[in-house]
């Protein structure tokens, strides 16, 4: 089972380091120079000098580096933005400004581009920004601030020439943790880029295309990869300016690390695995896994731990997967969807449950959810919780509860502190069996099939039922939940917000449908599905039938279409 390690080692980019839960947040400041070329728009990224113990040793970067004390006491020689502005800009009630003057700061010591006019506002020419020039070695040698510098030439660092972009922090675990705000300008005439042989020690200009392909050679960071991914989507210089200058506001994105098949690596906020990561391991010990990976069971709580069936495929996910709730001075546990009859899988349960399984709870009786409860019931004689299939087709019909459910049953549970209330929801809809269960305790929903993660789920009728599942899903939303854990994929936040999000997705295929009448008249089911699901690849239109037939039996029961002779289907009247 899945636990925090004892500060083990870990590897990143060939160097070796050890968590460090709750190391110092550090402010930063990055600036993403952008020029245009015969190539396209071009991007500015500097190497890091190789240095022992750095886990960024040799990555290329945008020029940037962390604020100091100095950058506080610049900001009256920024012109164009007073603190005001740019704190409300970064979401701060005050010292927004000292980021700007950082980010000038570093494109200057760290890429040779000054962003200066005169205290006239003025521009320099090309005599005056060479001479200024001159004092780089010595700021980078800290023998000089630049603030000083522009003291001494009587110029202002130009504010609003640069225009904040993104946010990153680095994540919990790291040794060196920044928190950087990304500024975005276009490369100063009159100035050539070069690297300060000191932090950098090479300077290459690419089009976004271009470091993306050579990414892992470049050893790119993600903050790094997934803002030269903007660029390219955005596609030029003015576009890219526009989109940073039309931003209402620029969230904190945080990657969290993680462990699986490719090692260690950082997880990104639109990551199925990210919320979960965050749940099981919020100090980065480095534990969490970003892999569903079977028979290793994954402590999701102290009352709640899941194990992943072996059976991966296009309908199934990763897996199947099977919670053990339970726990406490008891320490006796019931198990949730035991999945696909596999000798292999029952017995990770029993291994993974940490005593007696007392009760088994199915959520419904499709082929990869309870075929192996009458198996663990042989082992461990616990009673069988559920409702019989009321459909023959591709439905474990072997399964025949103990405890017949329908709806509104409450189970008390052993568990922590005052136990674990599991309640009984009927959700017809993917199937007429189908229940949820509600952890109370955590605020929890077991969805089975009824929410997955990551795909929709197939409405198959006679069984399955498109306006008994939307009509499921609502009623769900009015539960105060926090997570959901699905029958395929890792737990899921804002629960309510992805139950909306089914529901819309639902309702616009229904649009479709309707569409498709009102331009082509009466069609036989085949003809639709071309263009109601012109957006899924062939491959999945013997599935996608399915649901689409589950939209028209819907139709025709809410009046809006009428069945004709010879299969077809048209709207109600036409």
């Amino acid at each position: 089972m899945s636990t925090p390690p004892d500060s083990a080692p870990h590897t990143i980019s060939s160097v070796q380091w050890t968590p460090t839960p709750g190391a110092a947040v550090r402010q930063a400041a990055t600036v993403v120079v952008l020029r245009r070329s015969d190539a396209g728009m071009q991007v500015l990224l500097m190497r890091r000098a190789p240095r022992d113990g750095d886990i960024h040793s040799g990555a290329s970067v945008f020029p940037g580096g962390l604020l100091d004390a100095a950058d506080a006491e610049g900001c009256a020689l920024c012109s164009g933005l007073d603190d005001a502005q740019a704190s409300a800009r970064l979401g701060l009630p005050s010292g927004g400004l000292a980021y700007w003057f950082a980010a000038l700061r570093e494109c200057f010591e760290e890429a040779g581009l000054l962003y200066a006019a005169a205290q006239d506002r003025s521009h320099l020419d090309a005599a005056q920004l060479a001479l200024i020039a001159t004092q780089r070695d010595a700021l980078n040698r800290r023998e000089l601030t630049m603030a000083s510098i522009c003291q001494r030439f009587g110029i202002h660092l130009a504010a609003d020439r640069i225009v904040y972009l993104d946010h990153w922090l680095t994540p919990p675990g790291v040794p060196k943790r920044y928190d950087t705000r990304f500024f975005v300008t276009e490369a100063p005439e009159l100035q050539v880029a070069s690297q300060d042989d000191h932090e950098t020690d090479a300077q290459l200009w690419l089009t976004p295309a271009e470091a993306l392909e050579r990414r892992k050679e470049l050893k790119l960071a993600p903050p790094t990869w997934k803002i030269l991914e903007l660029l390219q989507r955005l596609g030029d210089v003015d576009a890219v300016l526009a989109h940073a200058r039309a931003l209402p506001s620029v969230p904190c994105i945080m990657p969290r690390l993680a462990t699986g098949s490719k090692g260690l690596r950082p997880v990104m906020p639109d990551e199925p695995p990210y919320a979960e990561i965050g749940r099981v391991d919020p100090e980065g010990h480095g534990h969490a896994s970003y892999d569903l990976a079977p028979a290793s069971p994954l402590r999701l709580s102290p009352r709640l731990i899941r194990i992943t069936a072996d059976n991966g495929s296009i309908m199934t996910g990763p897996g199947t997967n099977c919670y053990l709730i339970g726990g406490g001075e008891r320490n006796e546990w019931a198990a949730l969807d035991p999945g696909p009859l596999s000798d292999a899988h029952v017995q990770a349960i029993v291994d993974a449950a940490p005593g007696p399984i007392r009760w088994i709870f199915v959520t419904h009786t499709h082929k990869d959810h309870s075929p192996a409860a009458q198996a663990l019931k042989a082992r461990t004689g616990a009673a069988l919780h559920g409702m019989a299939a009321l459909h023959a087709e591709w439905q474990d019909t072997d399964f025949q509860p103990d405890v017949p459910l329908s709806g509104g049953e409450v189970f008390h549970l052993p568990g922590p502190d005052t136990g674990s209330t599991l309640r009984v929801i009927h959700t017809p809809g993917h199937a007429g069996n189908h229940l949820c269960y509600l952890l109370d305790e955590e605020r929890l929903l077991f969805t089975g099939d009824h929410v997955m993660q990551g795909s929709t789920v197939v409405i198959n009728p006679p069984d399955g039922d498109m306006g008994a599942y939307l009509r499921s899903l609502r009623e769900l939303m009015q539960l105060e939940l926090e997570w959901l854990a699905p029958g395929h994929g890792f737990l899921m936040p804002q629960p309510r917000q992805a139950m909306q999000q089914i529901v819309d997705h639902r309702l616009k295929r229904e649009a479709k449908v309707l569409k498709a009448f009102a331009s082509g008249g009466a069609m036989a089911v085949d003809e639709l599905l071309a263009s109601v699901y012109d957006d899924v690849p062939p491959k999945l239109h013997a599935m996608a039938r399915r649901s689409l037939q589950a939209h028209l039996l819907k139709l025709r029961d809410d009046g809006r279409i009428a069945e004709e002779p010879a299969g077809h289907w048209a709207l109600n009247g036409a």
